[in-house]
């Protein structure tokens, strides 16, 4: 499980886990999760149309992934948000389809697009993902007061001058970076459980926004490497594990939250109590 050829998987696994959850704590936030949905699938048809060039799948995730992000966006300040996302979706599903369907690569090839394949990472990806991944968290660091005031108070946030519609546009571009990080290790249909599993998990255990930036964080890496521990010792596609110890983890959460809250409520008094 540490031999050398698995030292990629734990290395693009990490920064990874490290990088969505802090996306996805302000995907959360502004209850964007269909757009964080509907952007690593237009991932997927940018990656399909560069393997269909014989280009990088890397240039391709980013530029479709950038393009749906900024189109959602201005698209969006017109219309309904969820209609403009839902038919981004499915227009790039169905483009996505069809360079498959003129592709020629081999069936592997094509399910890592979809469901990723931390394993096969090569050594030469490391930088790349890397070097996005720190272009993401410092767009956060840079944007987290007005990003974190939009989020909860856009009213007062305009009112302080702040642009809501140009916080939307960087977060968007934010949340582009972001995909093109992780799909190629957790895919375009698994990347949105490690994006937003760890991060509605931590909201559900903490209200303060550093400390449930920090918790996701800490989540997706216990994520992200027993997902990897439990894909070696059974040969299951890390993908399902991901997904899994997502879900189950906010599952917990959510059961221990509502728990909390219904012993904290004030007990309603007995008959014959309140005479006295």
């Amino acid at each position: 499980m540490f031999a050398d050829y698995m030292l990629n998987a734990w290395v693009v696994a990490t920064i990874v886990a490290v990088v969505a959850p802090v996306v996805g704590f302000f995907v959360v936030l502004r209850g964007s999760a269909f757009v964080a949905h509907a952007v690593p699938e237009a991932a997927f048809a940018g990656a399909a149309g560069a393997s269909l060039l014989g280009l990088n799948t890397i240039f391709g995730l980013g530029a479709f992934a950038l393009g749906a992000s900024l189109g959602i966006g201005m698209l969006g300040r017109r219309g309904r948000h969820d209609v403009v996302t839902a038919l981004a979706l499915v227009m790039l599903l169905g483009a996505g389809s069809l360079f498959l369907g003129w592709s020629t690569e081999y069936a592997p090839e094509i399910y890592s697009l979809l469901f990723g394949e931390v394993l096969g990472v090569s050594g030469n990806e490391i930088g790349l993902t890397a070097l996005l991944g720190a272009l993401c968290l410092g767009a956060i660091a840079v944007l987290y007061r007005p990003l974190l005031l939009t989020s909860v108070a856009p009213e007062l946030a305009a009112a302080r001058g702040i642009r809501n519609h140009r916080i939307d546009m960087a977060f968007l571009v934010v949340v582009a970076l972001a995909t093109t990080t992780a799909v190629p290790v957790v895919g375009a249909l698994l990347m949105f459980s490690l994006m937003v599993g760890p991060a509605a998990t931590a909201r559900c255990l903490t209200d303060r926004p550093l400390h449930a930036v920090v918790l996701s964080v800490v989540i997706a890496l216990l994520t992200a490497w027993a997902s990897i521990a439990a894909a070696y010792q059974t040969n299951w596609p890390v993908g399902f594990f991901v997904t899994a110890f997502a879900f189950a983890g906010y599952l917990l959460a959510h059961g221990g939250r509502w728990i909390r809250n219904a012993y904290s409520r004030p007990q309603a008094p007995l008959a014959g109590e309140s005479a006295a």
